[in-house]
């Protein structure tokens, strides 16, 4: 902690700041930021069922005299803090929902909340960090009020709810704030998102240009043979042996016609329903599974060739077959030249040793649909106790971060705030 502090001593946040001022402002935060952290955490709720959790925001973003709009895409809030000149508009974003994971671990403050999901009794927990988003831009919002005057411009405080998907039938999400106009009144310029790693040491930040998380596609595969008795293969046509094929196929897309030496790909099938007993060969198979790029161009060559395969396979073992896909998350897509712009703001938080590029990774984030509308910038903020190399991974019941680094989350945010608008 001494060493961020010193960080912000040495370097500065804006020439007319007072830095002991800002710096106690910091200091004063930091243990409300953790209160709230660990209130959410107790009391975390599903996606698009955020109800007490928007209204703890709201109540809060009243209180510092924003401009706040609630029932935004369902559950989300969103603030405006116009500074003391006009400028450009900048927009800060975190996700507010909790998962179907039920913890398992020894904190005071773990969630004993349980509910119905997907007609399975589950636990809810904060399983993926968003306690943390929420609550560091709870603070954001108190620093950068407290200091309006000396904002160029103005800042939206986007509180998204169900990043982890709504519920099957409803709309939600990024994509649903986008339509109901959250980059608009005033117009959004830039959006800026980060993410709390648990294997990544407090006090680091990691980023990556371009692609950085995948776009998250699901597929069905339905195929049709003819139904026989499985004593008598010759009869019909076996659709579970297609699905096979198939199956086999889709790997070969990988192996042979993605351009694996610049981005990552993967096709995996997570699920098979086929058949009723042992010996019936059946009419129909389905299976279903995940489709994962990082280059929009390669994302269109793999659907092109799955549904050549599908159909070609197929035919040629006397059925039919269909593909769909459904997208579930765009490309989340750094703009370069916005990174290069707002890497000083980083490195001036934690020094330039300790901002480091990182390797895409296959996982999803809806923050990629504002990348899509607007130049948008999304990094990892390190939450694992320097030393230990005993992690949780997220999603899991055991999933734990180090608080100690939600106050570089606050510190970032507002050192790259002051600098997009005030340069």
């Amino acid at each position: 902690m001494k060493n961020l502090l010193f960080g912000f001593v040495c370097f500065g946040i804006w020439p007319v700041f007072s830095q002991s001022t800002l710096e106690q402002q910091f200091i004063d935060i930091e243990p409300k930021v953790i209160a709230w952290r660990r209130h959410f955490h107790q009391n975390p709720e599903l996606s698009n069922r955020e109800y007490k959790t928007a209204e703890k925001i709201a109540s809060h973003l009243k209180s510092l005299g924003l401009e706040v709009e609630t029932g935004v895409a369902k559950t989300g809030v969103v603030g405006l803090l116009k500074g003391a000149q006009p400028g450009k508009v900048i927009a800060l974003r975190a996700d507010i929902d909790a998962l179907p994971v039920t913890e398992r671990n020894s904190l005071p403050f773990k969630s004993e909340v349980k509910t119905t999901f997907l007609n399975t009794e589950t636990g809810v927990m904060h399983a993926c960090g968003h306690d943390t988003h929420t609550a560091i831009l709870m603070g954001v919002a108190e620093i950068l009020a407290q200091n309006k005057n000396k904002i160029n411009g103005t800042v939206k405080f986007i509180f998204q709810p169900a990043e982890e998907g709504p519920p099957p039938g409803e709309e939600g999400g990024a994509p649903l704030m986008i339509k109901e106009g959250v980059l608009k009144n005033p117009n959004v310029d830039a959006i800026f998102g980060l993410h709390i790693r648990s294997n990544y040491e407090v006090g680091t930040i990691h980023y990556k240009k371009g692609g950085t998380m995948a776009a998250v596609d699901r597929f069905i595969v339905q195929v049709k043979g003819k139904q026989t008795h499985g004593g008598r293969p010759w009869q019909g046509v076996d659709p579970i042996l297609i699905s096979a094929k198939i199956i086999d196929g889709f790997q070969s897309i990988i192996s042979r016609n993605t351009k694996l030496v610049d981005e990552a790909a993967v096709i995996s099938v997570g699920k098979i329903t086929a058949g009723t007993r042992f010996n019936i060969i059946p009419e129909t198979t389905e299976f279903i599974g995940t489709i994962r790029t990082l280059d929009p161009n390669m994302r269109t060559l793999i659907i092109e060739r799955m549904e050549s395969i599908c159909t070609n396979v197929a035919t040629a073992y006397g059925g039919e077959a269909s593909l769909q896909v459904e997208e579930q998350t765009a490309i989340t897509f750094n703009d370069s030249n916005l990174v290069d712009k707002m890497l000083p703001s980083l490195e001036k938080v934690v020094g330039k040793e300790n901002v480091r590029i990182r390797k895409a990774t296959t996982g999803g984030e809806d923050f990629s649909y504002f990348q899509k509308e607007i130049p948008g910038f999304y990094f990892f903020l390190g939450g694992m106790t320097p030393g230990n190399k005993k992690f949780y991974p997220h999603h899991t019941p055991d999933f734990t971060i180090d608080e100690s680094g939600l106050i570089t989350g606050v510190k970032v945010f507002t050192q790259m705030t002051f600098d997009f608008l005030n340069q």
